[in-house]
């Protein structure tokens, strides 16, 4: 890959993931520039959700070119990307309490000599970047008692603790409410003041958002997937 822009923060051509049973997504084209929010536009499903994963350096393609601000190796790219709210990958107890998981998470992120006690402000420092205006959990709470908003930006506050320069974020229409898809959405709209975010639906984005681009993403489904490979 050559003569990338200085603003690109992903660039992807012919990106392609395989499996056991055959092709996951793909081939993939993706100029996302840094800074801001970009919601790639396509179904639900382990496409979609791969192809975040690989962008986020959590998966390797099987064939393509990436480069995440200049990262092109899945280690590389680990080191400088955030992912949270994937189903299966960062789930959280519902019988775990906000303070925990926080305290959880701050020790993982911190020397191994270092020891970090539970402490309530933790939660509030933590969270408050994410949920922003949106009331914060008591550290107290159990999950199974919060809203799944509160859920969603919760795990994407976890995930975020060292804000890299690029946060992925799983699928906004996971939550039922098209009312709590528009509030994350205006939240990761936020964040993306500070850091570069990709997130995706398969439902339509509002254009008074302040998104700064939505990517139709085609080679997503097992069904176009397989029909493309026999039209090759």
């Amino acid at each position: 890959m050559t003569s990338l822009p200085l603003t690109a923060a992903v660039v992807a051509r012919g990106l392609a993931k395989r499996g056991p049973s055959g092709p996951v997504y793909g081939p993939v084209d993706l100029d996302v520039p840094a800074g801001g929010l970009t919601v790639l536009h396509g179904p639900s499903g382990s496409g979609r959700t791969c192809l975040l994963l690989t962008v986020a350096g959590r998966m390797k393609p099987k064939s393509g070119q990436l480069s995440v601000f200049g990262a092109t190796t899945p280690k590389a790219i680990f080191k400088i990307a955030a992912i949270g709210a994937v189903d299966d990958l960062d789930a959280v107890y519902d019988a775990a309490r906000v303070t925990d998981l926080v305290t959880e998470k701050l020790r993982w992120d911190s020397p191994w000599f270092r020891f970090v006690r539970r402490r309530a402000q933790s939660v509030e420092e933590v969270c408050r970047p994410v949920f922003g205006p949106l009331p914060v959990p008591s550290p107290r709470a159990y999950v199974e008692d919060l809203h799944e908003l509160d859920v969603a930006l919760l795990r994407i506050a976890l995930a975020n603790t060292r804000r890299p320069p690029l946060l992925v974020v799983g699928g906004v229409d996971q939550l039922s409410s098209v009312a709590d898809q528009r509030a994350l959405l205006q939240r990761l709209v936020d964040l993306g003041r500070q850091q570069t975010v990709i997130t995706a639906t398969g439902n339509p984005v509002d254009d008074d958002l302040g998104h700064r681009q939505v990517i139709d993403m085609p080679n997503l489904t097992q069904n176009n997937l397989v029909h493309d490979e026999g039209t090759n």
